[in-house]
């Protein structure tokens, strides 16, 4: 398996790498893509954060899952590949954007062009088994991910971190919000995005907060 860190990233979380849990969920992961249909592939893996270094990042969005069927998961939360459908909760999200902003829908799912502009677009899970959402849950992707978030909660300040729904906002409990602006709301899926995701104005209130603290918004 050809898979690489971003330099800034390998440096921050260096010592995640040495620890046990890892090395079982680094067998347990190859073992996968040996065995089995596994998304994204392997070379996208740490796809969020090779797109996003450590010190250019300025929002962080959670997501819980890369998509499982074929083709969609290129290791960015919400994104999918260029010219494939948009998954529901993406469609949400783009609706959402239109309403806050009055920016036209895209044709494109693939959400690359915002982590050029540092958003960290991190599911907490970075892989998953074809058609069986869920399935490398508590393998040890959590705990990376969480070592991830507090790296960027402690060592930065005025960072958005954007929480959709109840597991995003466990990931980002210890998140101080007298240093960064927290935004929460039900998830955008289509089960929930009605009780609250539509009309939160996330994308405003983000490019609002950037602003007031010297930032260049983003372009959503």
């Amino acid at each position: 398996m050809d898979v690489r860190i971003e330099e800034s990233w390998k440096a921050h979380l260096q010592e995640e790498f040495c620890k046990p849990y890892f090395e079982r969920l680094t067998e347990f992961v190859r073992q996968e893509y040996a065995d089995k249909s596994v998304y994204p592939p392997a070379k996208l893996i740490f796809n969020a954060f090779n797109r996003c270094p450590f010190q250019d990042v300025k929002v962080v969005i959670v997501g819980q899952d890369p998509y499982h069927e074929p083709g969609q998961a290129h290791g960015l939360c919400f994104s999918v590949t260029e010219g494939v459908a948009q998954p529901p909760s993406l469609q949400n999200i783009y609706k959402e954007i239109q309403q806050d902003l009055g920016k036209q829908i895209p044709r494109s799912g693939n959400l690359e062009r915002w982590a050029a502009q540092g958003v960290l677009l991190l599911n907490a899970t970075l892989t998953v088994q074809a058609h069986r959402a869920g399935s490398h849950q508590g393998k040890g992707w959590e705990e990376f991910t969480d070592a991830a978030i507090s790296h960027l909660a402690t060592e930065r300040e005025h960072l958005v971190f954007i929480l959709w729904g109840a597991y995003a906002q466990r990931k980002g409990e210890s998140i101080d919000a007298n240093k960064h602006l927290i935004l929460k709301s039900p998830h955008p899926s289509p089960l929930s995005a009605h009780r609250g995701f539509f009309g939160n104005k996330h994308f405003s209130r983000t490019n609002d907060y950037l602003k007031a603290h010297g930032k260049q918004p983003i372009d959503w």
